[in-house]
């Protein structure tokens, strides 16, 4: 597989970015790749970018016979990469192309998402008049960090079924936003000392619909505040979930938590049995008006 630069396919590759949903990957380690790749591809999606700074090995790659998967060169390393990345994808496509972006380790989840592709997902949310669905990062951790020195075990997963909570959002003048809120919870709140401030929201706006002058800003929210609701004002619309492993690598691995940490695991702790009905059944999803 040949490696090209991110901005080198995108200046020549104009045709493949007329339609959605397009999702990019920014890979930052070489944790979970291969299944991150797959479990992506099974959702449907048209066109996968996956943004890293070496080539990914071959074998590590998923069966992918429409080639939809496409291995960029992108330094994943630099300040605010997810925001780079996001924006110079939007720069190149159309209007009304749906889009996902996360990273590897980490795997989207929707209402019904085993037996109903994103596209199809995306197409009500559009009749509903929503250009973008909220969705939460659920930390995965492995339950034993003497097996799993990474974290990470995708056999043996395990989240937090309690201990979600949202507060108001406010803008710059104290003024509360409208159905907009900050989500917390997870590692992020249990170990919130080692977590910088700016970095413990779990609510990211990870599924969007591109229109000009749209911006992914840093802290996982857009320029654009409609985009950032969590509803429309007439009813509860749908979110999604992404089940990531994220933190608990980042936890594990930085010198600052690693020695303070024996395990995640504890009294809420819960098996994760990588379905989209677990997710609902503990309110971690809303499906919305979509059966």
């Amino acid at each position: 597989m040949t490696h090209p630069r991110l901005a080198d396919f995108l200046r020549n590759s104009n045709d493949r970015l007329q339609k959605g949903p397009i999702a990019i990957l920014l890979i930052e380690d070489a944790i979970a790749v291969g299944q991150s790749l797959s479990h992506h591809l099974k959702c449907g999606f048209r066109l996968i970018l996956a943004l890293s700074p070496d080539p990914l090995p071959a074998h590590v790659l998923p069966e992918d016979p429409e080639g939809c998967i496409v291995n960029l060169h992108f330094d994943v390393r630099r300040p605010e990469a997810h925001a780079v990345a996001v924006n110079a994808v939007l720069d190149a496509v159309p209007p009304d192309v749906w889009m996902y972006y996360g990273f590897n380790a980490e795997f989207l989840f929707y209402p019904f998402s085993e037996t109903r592709t994103v596209g199809e997902m995306l197409a009500f949310h559009t009749e509903e008049r929503r250009r973008a669905m909220l969705s939460y990062v659920i930390d995965l951790y492995a339950p034993d960090l003497n097996r799993f020195p990474d974290a990470v075990s995708i056999n043996e997963a395990m989240f937090d079924r309690t201990g979600y909570f949202a507060l108001g959002r406010r803008d710059r003048d104290g003024k509360h936003l409208e159905r907009q809120l900050d989500f917390h919870g997870g590692l992020r709140w249990r170990f919130e000392e080692h977590v910088p401030a700016d970095k413990r929201r779990i609510d990211r706006i990870s599924l969007f619909r591109s229109q000009p002058g749209l911006r992914l800003l840093a802290d996982h929210r857009f320029n654009v505040a409609e985009y950032n609701t969590y509803s429309c004002p007439w009813h509860h619309n749908l979110t999604a979930a992404i089940a990531s492993f994220r933190v608990a690598k980042a936890l594990a691995r930085n010198p600052g938590s690693r020695s303070r940490i024996e395990t995640f695991a504890w009294r809420n702790s819960q098996p994760f049995r990588w379905q989209s009905q677990q997710l609902m059944d503990f309110g971690l999803m809303e499906p919305g008006q979509w059966f």
